[in-house]
């Protein structure tokens, strides 16, 4: 999801157009274990916390779903866990087309109990294999021939044989004649692939399983392992359009509200999608199913919070549509949204002794909450309390850089220039050279020229000129080619691989490697490049297993369908990179023109003083010494800078404006404590 925030600075007829992503960078959280120093040391000037923060990660281990692994029986449903590592991103592109109108759910709510999101399935591939078992072994007394062969297949799964027991059932797929046993053969196949750790090409199975119809034997069962599927894949909506293809069947009570959750996701990226293409009424149909589904999901569900965050986008966006043509009701939506973000925080609050997934999902909820109640203040012009929000954004989280420097522009809007300057000071810092933000480089020229500091403003402007011209000149080259969508993405992934392999770049790879982390700012993006890299990786697991595996006729088919998926996600990407690489364009020649109106406005300040200070003999001056303190609170101690950043003290930086207008200081403080009251 892309909110676009506008801010308008008023200074001497100088107007700059603000517009922040709210899509979060790409950050791993800092490793403060094991940090010691003898002395802390700070930046210009800034009050260090005495606590230090440490983040740690939990990691759930539970067993794996329990299978019906007699086919031969009548179907089963599957034990399935009741919920679902994906946290949802603040932004998706599905396949726009809609799906079949899903049935009513069922008023009963889903059984509790179960042992919710903390799910990990990694053990099922780290069994030993089973001593070699032969066909012969198989009691097939009384069975006919045929069937002996796909029970042969059964037992070779029982025994965690799973490379046989996947060609065995690729072999009777293969016979004609065994068109009855295709469906049970199929079902050991994709169960087997599944524990093989073949994800995708399990799904592939398990979908022309669905394709079948319901009323084939393991219709409701394989509904069951799309669940268990997108819970082993990093992007969980490669599962999202199976769902909603089968929406209007019944789902087994223990995955109902799962499947309600996913659902509304589906419906919620569906929307956006069409509110992209402009087209609107159906994005409204879209965003209302989502608000429907959202009602259905029992409060005391593990999936309640992260549809009510759903819930609170869907109000959002409907807000901000109708602010304009219909203000009240647009005001309601807004103030809906809000509460919704305030249930989804008060649900996510840290409980004494839940760990693991479940624990560290819902951290990530309620700091997407969080920065969504920040954002929502931010637009309507209530600045303290969209930093109160920020600031509940904990150190070293994912959104933690992203807060920090929206932050700086809620700061910079009431005058708070030192905390506004702090906080660029730790987004400049060493620890995150590679990240982008650009936009930080023009808020702190404009602070600078704010308080008359006309070279020092003229100095970092060009600064981001040498930075980013170069990146400007690039992405414009590229756009212009005009390529086929899938090399968009291919000229991304070549620079992924020189990363990976630590290939020497030369001066263009430095500047496409900037653009990379550009592009996968965008989650839709991100999260599709995951799923390409998942793909890669699971093909090159092939060459893992046994030769006789590796050489047969399945691997070969195997690969062949992966090959499909990964051109089609690779279309996909090429689509987003390219819009992704279009507006990021756009937005660096706004910055680069706001740059350079902002120097010319300074350089006239410049004249406009040397001209002053010549006809008064060289006695005027435009700043003054500011007097200021290096007091701080009880808890925090001061540090001056002295040219080193530590990581422990990054995120606590203030730097002290010495120096400002002579004309304008009174009258700003003046402003500044007006609205502290």
């Amino acid at each position: 999801m892309r909110t676009h925030r506008f801010l308008r600075l008023a200074v001497l007829g100088l107007t700059l157009a603000y517009t922040a992503p709210t899509l979060a960078q790409s950050f791993e959280g800092l490793d403060l274990a094991g940090q010691s120093k003898k002395k802390k040391k700070g930046a210009s000037s800034k009050a260090s916390s005495k606590k230090k923060a440490s983040a740690k990660r939990g990691k759930g281990k539970v067993t794996a779903p329990a299978e019906d692994v007699d086919a031969s029986s009548t179907a089963t449903s599957e034990s399935a866990p009741a919920g679902n590592p994906a946290t949802p991103p603040a932004a998706l592109t599905p396949t726009p087309a809609p799906p079949a109108t899903p049935a009513a759910p069922s008023a009963k709510p889903a059984a509790q109990g179960s042992p919710g999101l903390g799910l990990d399935l990694t053990g099922d591939n780290d069994k030993p294999p089973a001593p070699t078992m032969t066909f012969d072994a198989v009691d097939v007394s009384g069975k006919t021939a045929d069937r002996q062969r796909l029970d042969a297949a059964i037992s070779l799964f029982k025994n965690d044989e799973y490379e046989k027991a996947a060609m065995a059932s690729h072999e009777l797929l293969g016979d004609p004649k065994l068109q009855g046993l295709h469906v049970e053969a199929r079902y050991v196949l994709a169960k087997s692939l599944y524990r093989m750790g073949l994800y995708h090409s399990s799904l592939g199975e398990f979908s022309k399983i669905l394709a079948a119809g319901p009323s084939t034997k393991f219709f409701k069962t394989s509904l069951e392992w799309l669940f268990f599927i997108s819970r082993k894949t990093q992007n969980e909506t490669v599962i999202l359009d199976e769902i909603a293809r089968y929406a209007n069947y019944d789902f087994p009570e223990k995955f109902r509200n799962e499947f309600r959750y996913l659902l509304a996701r589906y419906h919620f990226v569906r929307g956006r999608a069409l509110d992209q293409v402009g087209q609107t009424e159906n994005a409204d149909k879209s965003f209302e199913e989502v608000k429907r589904l959202a009602l259905t999901i029992p409060r005391t569900d593990v999936f309640y919070p992260r549809a009510k965050y759903l819930e609170g986008l869907a109000f959002f966006r409907n807000g901000t549509r109708n602010k304009d043509a219909a203000s009240k009701r647009g005001n309601t939506d807004v103030l809906a949204s809000v509460e919704a973000m305030k249930e989804v925080v008060r649900l996510t609050r840290p409980i004494v002794g839940r760990t693991g997934e479940q624990a560290k999902l819902d951290k990530s909820l309620r700091e997407l909450a969080f920065m969504q109640l920040a954002r929502t203040h931010y637009g309507m012009q209530q600045n303290r309390f969209s930093i109160f929000y920020l600031n509940k954004v904990e150190r070293g989280n994912t959104q933690w850089l992203e807060a920090l420097f929206e932050s700086s522009w809620a700061n910079y809007r009431i005058g708070q220039y030192e905390q506004a300057l702090g906080n660029l000071i730790t987004l400049s810092s060493p620890f995150f050279r590679e990240e982008y933000f650009p936009e930080a480089l023009i808020l702190k020229a404009v602070i600078y020229y704010e308080n008359c500091r006309y070279r020092e403003s003229n100095l970092i402007l060009q600064d981001f000129e040498r930075t980013y011209l170069p990146v400007h000149d690039e992405l414009d080259g590229l756009v212009k080619k005009n390529m086929e969508a899938s090399e968009y993405y291919t000229v991304l992934a070549d620079v992924q691989k020189k990363n990976k392999d630590g290939l020497e770049k030369n001066g263009t790879d430095v500047i496409l490697e900037r653009i990379l982390r550009l592009a996968l700012t965008d989650q839709d993006l991100k999260k599709t490049n995951d799923s390409i890299l998942e793909l890669e990786g699971e093909m090159d697991l092939f060459s893992n297993k046994g030769d006789t595996f590796k050489y047969s006729e399945l691997t070969k088919q195997l690969l062949e369908e992966l090959k499909v998926q990964r051109t089609s996600l690779i279309s996909k990407a090429g689509i987003m990179a390219k819009g992704k690489l279009e507006t990021e364009l756009g937005a660096l020649k706004l910055l680069l023109a706001n740059g350079l109106r902002i120097k010319f406005e300074t350089t006239t300040k410049e004249k406009e003083f040397l001209e002053e200070q010549l006809k008064a003999g060289g006695r005027t001056a435009i700043v003054k010494k500011y007097k200021f303190s290096v007091a701080v609170a009880d808890d925090q101690l001061y540090w001056p800078y002295e040219g080193e950043y530590w990581r422990d003290e990054l995120g606590t930086y203030q730097y002290t404006m010495t120096k400002g207008c002579i004309e304008r200081d009174t009258a700003n403080r003046q402003v500044q404590s007006a609205e502290a009251m």
